[in-house]
């Protein structure tokens, strides 16, 4: 088997594990990001951040309930932050500004990396370790990627029964509004041609 062409087909549609942006942050404000994380997912998120005299960089990740997953005060030029949920959920990542009194703020670039699963995890430093040969560490990323594919299809899988679910909910509800708005036309309708009769007979203009 061709490990190396193995790997790089699961790399390939492992990509969008890893992604990240570089912006341009101006001082004394907040800007934050939303991104979604797996069940029992590990996230690392790495920073690199330049240099301004008399400025501190602070970044703060939350997840959907306000719970603080991680969190720093004064990021040096590179940081990192790592975190892993028990369900399925969205985190905020705020990058936040702090200027001195009396400076004068200056901008910053900032680069922020995000791996998730197989590609966080540490592969070099259990090779370093010495517990596995280079081999075999290649064959346990290519286990953990094999698994993780079967996860993400079954994560899949689940969103699209809940899609399906709730299609099949929404369509059911609005079948039954659509005969109760009927219903409720007839009714007026019906209740209106009585009323025009009995008002037309009293006018004795119809008998």
């Amino acid at each position: 088997m061709d490990y190396g062409l193995l790997s790089i087909l699961l790399v390939f549609l492992f990509g969008h594990n890893v992604h990240g942006v570089r912006y341009t942050h101006h001082p004394n404000t907040q800007k934050c990001f939303k991104d979604e994380v797996q069940a029992h997912q590990l996230t690392v998120i790495e920073f690199e951040v330049s240099d301004a005299p008399g400025q501190r960089i602070d970044y703060e990740i939350r997840d959907s309930r306000n719970f603080i997953l991680a969190k720093k005060e004064g990021m040096s030029h590179q940081a990192k932050a790592s975190f892993t949920t028990e369900v399925a959920d969205t985190y905020d990542l705020c990058i936040i500004s702090h200027v001195s009194p009396g400076i004068r703020g200056q901008e910053h670039e900032v680069s922020i990396t995000t791996k998730k699963g197989v590609e966080a995890r540490n592969y070099e430093g259990i090779e370093e370790a010495g517990k596995f040969k280079p081999l075999e560490v290649d064959l346990k990323r290519l286990e953990d990627m094999s698994d993780a594919i079967v996860q993400d299809f079954a994560a899949t899988r689940k969103r699209e029964e809940e899609m399906r679910s709730t299609n099949e909910s929404t369509n059911n509800r609005v079948l039954f509004f659509s005969i109760f708005s009927m219903c409720c036309l007839l009714g007026l309708a019906t209740w209106q041609v009585l009323y025009l009769r009995r008002y037309f007979k009293a006018k004795k203009l119809i008998d």
